[in-house]
């Protein structure tokens, strides 16, 4: 069993993200605010709680806004500075100073499974994370470092998962499942991608959390593609749910229970946004008494 800590993030931010047009015209779709941090940044911040410091960006050409977002502003820093305003200046400089971030541009947008196998020149043979920017996990509930956990007992590759109506699976990747003796860790036997509901093999959603075995790499370069003529990294998990353990093989998901945001879908976007406003204690408490005095008028 593979005992290496995991210490490299992977977050693909290729996307058009055509649900938010036509404020994603010009602006990444990562770099839209909740509150008043890009929603790409909690992402990151995530993966620093983790322990992931090495964090590689899968970029496409319109995503130099959210390079620039991770760089120093000097200019900016220095007016800051000359102002006295510390608080700003800390906010400012807080993206900048967040972990060691690389970038790699995906080219051709071939799907969630070549994005991931583009990140093999920069992880090497070390297990990774991979955490899609449309997900946000609320941070009041931290989800990897407990997959870090089922992947210490387990091996193989962990995936986050969370239970769905079954008129929403169709949304997402949806695993076939064997109980542990655990209640909240499953093994997964067999994947679909955005199955029907009446065909669907469970009611648990693979959501954007990935644990993944470096073995994965050599299965995506076999993999064709699938759904969509994209490579599915869906696909190639199955083949590794499949494989034996002692060369990287195995799959178990972790049942989530906590609080997350899809920051791609504008209703979860505005609860984000509110929830997490909500518990701020510059803007927590004035916010509530506004939000209630709204709905009370609604």
């Amino acid at each position: 069993m593979d005992g290496r800590p995991v210490r490299k993030a992977v977050i693909p931010a290729a996307g058009l993200g055509t649900r938010f047009l036509p404020a994603t015209k010009a602006t990444p779709k990562e770099m839209l605010p909740v509150v008043d941090k890009p929603a790409i940044q909690y992402v990151v911040e995530e993966a620093v709680a983790a322990g992931l410091d090495d964090v590689l960006f899968i970029t496409g050409r319109s995503k130099r806004p959210l390079e620039d977002h991770f760089h120093r502003n000097l200019e900016l820093e220095q007016v800051l500075h000359e102002k006295g305003d510390t608080a700003r200046l800390d906010a400012v400089t807080e993206s900048t100073d967040l972990a060691r971030i690389h970038y790699v541009r995906q080219g051709d947008p071939l799907g969630l499974g070549h994005a991931v196998l583009v990140a093999e020149s920069h992880v090497g043979d070390e297990p990774f994370a991979v955490l899609l920017g449309d997900d946000l996990i609320d941070p009041r509930n931290p989800v990897l470092p407990a997959m870090a956990d089922v992947r210490a007992r387990f091996g193989g590759s962990v995936l986050c998962l969370m239970q769905v109506p079954r008129e929403s699976i169709s949304l997402y990747g949806c695993p076939a499942v064997e109980l542990t003796d655990d209640p909240t860790v499953v093994t997964v036997t067999d994947l679909v991608e955005k199955p029907d509901a009446d065909v669907a093999p469970s009611d648990y959603a693979v959501i954007g959390r990935y644990l993944l075995d470096p073995a994965v790499f050599d299965v995506l370069r076999a993999t064709p593609p699938g759904r969509g003529g994209e490579i599915q990294l869906t696909d190639a998990l199955r083949v590794l749910a499949t494989m034996p353990a002692g060369q990287g093989g195995g799959v178990h998901g972790l049942v989530f229970d906590g609080l997350r945001y899809d920051t791609g879908d504008r209703l979860s976007y505005l609860q984000a946004s509110v929830m997490l406003a909500c518990e701020r204690e510059d803007l927590g408490p004035a916010f509530r008494t506004w939000l209630a005095e709204f709905v009370a008028r609604s």
